[in-house]
């Protein structure tokens, strides 16, 4: 679902990558693009060319990617402040597009939910959990004030089989393509 919303021919910028699983499984879904990663806690195994970043200011120059990509990274940020900096970083560094998985979190159930979910997928590898949920009005206020608008929203992300969808999918993940203003 992220490959299919990154043009052909782009160089991403893959901000918390992780291991690289992820953009190594988009590569082979669109072998046309190239991504290169950042991250806070680099890993010796990282399957992608990877650089540490201090987990706020994005060490490249601006407009120097097509697309920069969050994915499950911006709920580990410790406020609304740092998300908002992480986003306009993004969008600096970035020649058009910002491009987001992360989760929603509408309700108190909700909450719980991903807490649960962040606790049992990241404790055992030592991630910061600040469980910094937002809801879609709080996304749409940080978007706005980096300067980014949505071009494409997806909150229906078929990650789960059944039975585990109706409790940690519904509607609980999306996928946002931002655009820079003015692009």
């Amino acid at each position: 679902m992220l490959a299919a919303k990154i043009p052909a021919g782009s160089s991403v910028l893959d901000i918390g990558c992780g291991d690289g699983t992820i953009a190594t499984l988009i590569a082979e879904f669109n072998p046309s693009l190239t991504i290169k990663g950042i991250e806070f806690a680099p890993r010796a195994n990282c399957k992608i060319e990877c650089t540490v970043f201090d987990g706020a200011s994005i060490p490249y120059p601006s407009a120097s990617f097509d697309v920069c990509m969050f994915v499950d990274v911006l709920h580990h940020v410790g406020d609304a402040r740092g998300i908002e900096t992480l986003l306009s970083e993004a969008g600096r560094v970035s020649r058009k597009f910002v491009l987001i998985k992360d989760h929603l979190s509408e309700s108190r159930l909700d909450f719980k939910t991903l807490q649960f979910m962040d606790w049992v997928g990241n404790r055992p590898h030592g991630v910061v959990l600040p469980y910094n949920y937002q809801s879609r009005a709080e996304w749409d206020k940080h978007f706005l004030a980096s300067g980014l608008g949505v071009k494409d929203w997806q909150s229906r992300v078929p990650l789960y089989p059944f039975p585990f969808a109706a409790m940690f999918g519904r509607q609980l993940h999306f996928i946002a393509l931002l655009e820079k203003a003015g692009s």
